[in-house]
């Protein structure tokens, strides 16, 4: 049985959306046991499921305006600590949170503990493509400034979630450039595309470029964490822009526009699934010592579940175990 500590307090719609979503995740997997950490009262008001369920009940929460580091250390009894200490004692293999990203951040590195030989974790999530194949991208925010080692381990690591997680064979994995030739980019670039260039264990495919990636030039995208984070927001900014243009085209543009939308209606579905990246669940901490997964604060039940199955399935691939293997070795060999 898969073990899943749920912070049920944090995000925009806690903790209606966290429990609808858990109830659904139930439904479906047999598999799993949810715990949740909140306000019991709260929580049993949406709650509608009735086995491999628990609640832990927690009347302090982090606010999503707390500093984060100060809010782990003085609010050791809120729903997101007690979650993450409850992977940290072993009493559940993974936690999951909508809540203040950077606590959740100082929660993964202070309580669940980083692995051994990895020296900064990165923030992982699955963004879309054209073609709906997706793209695994780090670090998008974790840390604000990164040496090339640092992204020379979210290359392995990257590569590791790609191919267990999301079932890739020799996942390629590409360096955010300002262009594709090697000798584009400032020397952190440089130094990390000769790093690259020497590590046997990924297929990499060289420098790409910000235009390329939602055509699916690669799918592994390796960034510093300021640089990274910039882009996921452009990507959403974007994707949000479109649709709210087309959906205000619709509605100004009289009973001719109302007609064509009839017709292409099919086809805006389509469009906007392309571009909706709830389905691929949430953005992982990776290189912890067990899954750390924070779901988009303005997530709703759908994306909840989408992250519950996420979670699951790094729980059933061992990625997490396979990564303090492989990295463990690397430190004990040098």
């Amino acid at each position: 049985m898969k073990k899943i500590a749920v912070d049920a307090m944090g995000g925009d719609h806690a903790p209606k959306a966290i429990v609808e979503g858990v109830n659904q995740a139930l439904a479906i997997f047999s598999d799993i046991e949810i715990q949740l950490y909140g306000d019991e009262a709260k929580i049993k008001h949406y709650l509608t499921a009735t086995e491999r369920v628990s609640i832990i009940h927690t009347d302090e929460k982090i606010n999503s305006d707390d500093e984060p580091a100060k809010a782990i250390r003085r609010k050791k009894n809120a729903s997101m600590v007690l979650a993450a200490r409850a992977v940290k004692e072993g009493r559940a293999d993974a936690v999951l949170s909508a809540g203040n990203t950077g606590a959740l951040l100082a929660a993964g590195l202070f309580v669940v503990g980083r692995i051994k030989g990895i020296e900064r974790p990165g923030l992982l999530s699955t963004l879309p493509t054209v073609d709906g194949q997706g793209f695994d991208m780090l670090d998008l925010g974790a840390n604000a400034e990164n040496t090339a080692s640092h992204l020379h381990q979210y290359a392995v690591l990257g590569s590791f979630y790609a191919e267990n997680v999301r079932g890739i064979a020799k996942p390629r994995v590409g360096l955010l450039n300002n262009g594709t030739e090697e000798s584009k980019g400032d020397p952190l670039r440089k130094e990390t595309y000769a790093l690259l260039l020497a590590e046997d264990s990924i297929h990499f495919v060289g420098n790409v470029e910000a235009r390329e990636l939602l055509n699916g030039v690669a799918d592994v995208i390796v960034a510093d964490g300021f640089t990274g984070n910039a882009v996921l927001k452009t990507v959403e900014g974007t994707a949000m822009s479109i649709m709210g243009q087309l959906k205000s085209a619709i509605e100004k543009g009289g009973w001719k526009a109302k007609i064509g939308y009839l017709f292409m209606k099919d086809a805006l579905r389509s469009l906007k699934k392309t571009l909706d990246y709830s389905d691929a669940g949430g953005a992982v901490l990776f290189g912890l010592n067990a899954p750390v997964v924070k779901a988009h604060g303005s997530s709703d039940a759908k994306s909840i579940f989408s992250t519950i199955k996420q979670v699951r399935t790094m729980l059933d691939s061992q990625v997490v175990k396979k990564s303090v293997e492989k990295f463990s070795i690397k430190e004990d060999s040098q």
